[in-house]
């Protein structure tokens, strides 16, 4: 008996659930190709969405890829497949990801019960209360990047202020240079509604007026009818995502442990946001890892806490990041 293989439609819907993962200003860096016949699943990265200026190593595509990875692992985990990933099979390609087969399960795998936070999560650039965040579900989040073989570290009062501090600077280089300031500009704040991609004026929620939450302000100075300001929380829930090395490989997994813990917090009830801000800048980046953390690479800070639901963001359509033969 020949081993039976998803169908395309199945396939379909599991590369539209990875769609809806978070990328480095939703630039969407992914490309799926299935072969029906072997039912063989490539993911690609998409050379058209690379930024050489706030990510030349592509670091950060890198991160979207792996976190649309899970979600495709969720949606097919949910329909009763186990999806088995190599990645990098390919050394000389760089834009080789991942090739993923999949075998039909009996026993139902754990991470299918997240599959309805994938439609739920969004990120938000909104105020949150000041309510904490109960230990045990941070011993939960950090629980989810094991998982994935990451590590999601809560800093400390005077760490959390260290962080604020490279986020600060951050921005600072930011002002400094035209060439990032532009192409920064190219994907976010966009008003054209027909946008499959980028951070639209509607997402980049409000201007701050007080507070120390590290909410990246994409407008960059740039004036909007309508947006408004608000008041941030003092006390901010921080947490920084990293790895013990940091290869290629090390981002996918970590792409793919941030995606999981989003999830899991969504589950949860929390409202999410991520700041790559001081990640872009070599100089800030090995600042910001703490020195008593077995992470020895910082991979993104990631905001938690309750708040507004988010608005979501545009998705390219199946039909764009997907084909099929």
């Amino acid at each position: 008996m020949p081993t039976r293989t998803p169908d395309t439609t199945s396939l379909a819907s599991w590369v539209a659930a990875a769609t809806m993962a978070p990328s480095m200003h939703n630039a969407q860096p992914w490309r799926f190709h299935y072969v029906a016949a072997d039912g063989v699943l490539s993911l690609r990265l998409d050379p058209r969405r690379r930024m050489p200026q706030t990510d030349p190593t592509a670091r950060g595509l890198h991160l979207g890829c792996g976190a649309a990875l899970f979600n495709l692992r969720v949606a097919a985990a949910q329909a009763g497949w186990k999806p088995q990933v190599r990645l990098l099979p390919d050394a000389m390609d760089q834009e080789a990801l991942a090739v993923i087969t999949f075998v039909e399960q009996d026993e139902r795998d754990d991470i299918a019960d997240l599959y309805p936070a994938i439609g739920r999560r969004h990120t938000s650039r909104e105020p949150f209360s000041d309510e904490p965040v109960p230990e045990a579900l941070l011993d939960g989040l950090r629980g989810a990047a094991l998982a994935e073989g990451a590590r999601l570290d809560l800093p400390g009062d005077w760490q959390v202020q260290a962080v604020l501090d490279l986020v600060w600077d951050a921005e600072h280089a930011e002002h400094l240079s035209p060439a990032v300031r532009e192409e920064i500009a190219r994907w976010t704040a966009v008003t054209d509604s027909t946008r499959p991609e980028g951070i639209p004026l509607s997402a980049l929620g409000p201007r701050t007026d007080d507070g120390r939450a590290p909410v990246r302000d994409f407008a960059a100075g740039r004036r909007f009818e309508g947006r408004g300001s608000a008041v941030f929380e003092q006390s901010p829930c921080l947490a920084v995502l990293g790895t013990r090395e940091d290869t290629r490989e090390d981002w996918l997994h970590a792409g793919q442990a941030m995606e999981r813990v989003l999830l899991q917090a969504t589950q949860d009830g929390l409202a999410t946001s991520l700041n790559s801000q001081a990640l872009e800048w070599p100089e800030l980046r090995w600042a910001l890892r703490d020195p008593e953390s077995a992470t020895g690479y910082p991979q993104m800070v990631m905001r938690l806490g309750y708040g507004p639901k988010a608005p979501s963001t545009p998705r390219r359509s199946v039909s764009d990041v997907l084909s099929i033969t």
